[in-house]
C-alpha cells in the first residue's frame, strides 16, 4: 500500500503506527494550501525574510534564499509553523496568483504554470477534432525595469489574430510602451499610450505559433517606474481528431 495519496500526495497513516496525529495533521496541512490554493506572486525571487503563515509563492527561475534556491521552478513554497515546505505540482492542479490576478494550472507535458483561459468551441467534429476561440488574459502591476514580461503565453500551435492592451492605472518612468513577443517587441502595438484608460487592438494577419511565446512590454523614453497593464490573447486553437 502506498504511504501516501495519489493525487495530492497526502500522507498516510499506516497500520499500527505511533504518534497517528504528526501524520494527520500533516495531511490537513496539505489540504489547506492545496484546496483552494492562493499564492502571493510567481515572480519574486528573493525568499521572503519574515512571511506570514500559510503564505505560499510559486518559485520563479533564479530564486535565491536558503531555503528557495534548493527548490525546482514551479514548486509551490507555502511557510507553515516556521519554516517552508516544498511541494511539487501535479497535472492539472490550479492556484489563485494573488499579485498578478491570474489563475494559473500546472502543465506536466510542459513543466509549467499555464494560464486558466477562455476557451469556446466554435465547430466540432465526429471524430473529435475541433475549432476553439481561446482568450487568455493577465494583469501586469507594478512595472518595473526596460521591459516586463507576461506569465501567461500564446499557446503553442495555436493561430493569434490579436493581442489587446488597456492601461489600467498610469504607467510611470515610459513615455510610451511597446507590445510585442521576444524578436519582434512592436508586434501588437508602437507607442501605446500610457495614461489610465488607453487601450489597443493589436490586430495581425493570422500569425502562427509553434511554440509557447509569453508577451512583452517595452518601456520607451525611459524604464518602466510603475503602472499597471491588462493584455489579452486573442487566438484560434485547432483540435485534432480523437485516438479512438
Amino acid at each position: 500500500m502506498s504511504q501516501t495519496s495519489p493525487t495530492l500526495d497526502l500522507p498516510l497513516v499506516m497500520p499500527a503506527q505511533a504518534q497517528k496525529h504528526v501524520t494527520v495533521n500533516e495531511a490537513l496541512l496539505r489540504l489547506d494550501a492545496l484546496v483552494q490554493p492562493v499564492v502571493e506572486s510567481r515572480t519574486v525571487s528573493e525568499q521572503p525574510a519574515d512571511p506570514a503563515e500559510g503564505a505560499g509563492w510559486i518559485i520563479p527561475s533564479g530564486a535565491s534564499g536558503p531555503d528557495w534556491a534548493n527548490y525546482p521552478v514551479g514548486t509551490l513554497a507555502i511557510f507553515r509553523d516556521g519554516c517552508w515546505s516544498a511541494l511539487q505540482p501535479r497535472d492539472g492542479w490550479r492556484v489563485h496568483v494573488r499579485d498578478l490576478e491570474v489563475q494559473l494550472h500546472w502543465s506536466e507535458a510542459s513543466g509549467i504554470w499555464r494560464a486558466a483561459s477562455t476557451i469556446t468551441t466554435l465547430a466540432a467534429g465526429a471524430g473529435g477534432a475541433a475549432s476553439r476561440a481561446v482568450i487568455i488574459e493577465e494583469t501586469l502591476s507594478g512595472l518595473a525595469g526596460s521591459s516586463v514580461e507576461t506569465s501567461v503565453a500564446i499557446p503553442a500551435r495555436s493561430v493569434v489574430f490579436c493581442v489587446s492592451v488597456r492601461t489600467r492605472e498610469a504607467v510611470s518612468g515610459a513615455l510610451s510602451f511597446d507590445c510585442g513577443i521576444a524578436g519582434e517587441t512592436s508586434k501588437f502595438g508602437g507607442s501605446l499610450g500610457v495614461g489610465a484608460g488607453a487601450a489597443n487592438l493589436g490586430v495581425v494577419g493570422p500569425t502562427a505559433f509553434y511554440s509557447d511565446t509569453p508577451l512583452v512590454l517595452t518601456a520607451n523614453g525611459g524604464d518602466f517606474s510603475g503602472g499597471e497593464v491588462a493584455l489579452a490573447i486573442h487566438a484560434w486553437l485547432p483540435v485534432a481528431p480523437a485516438i479512438d
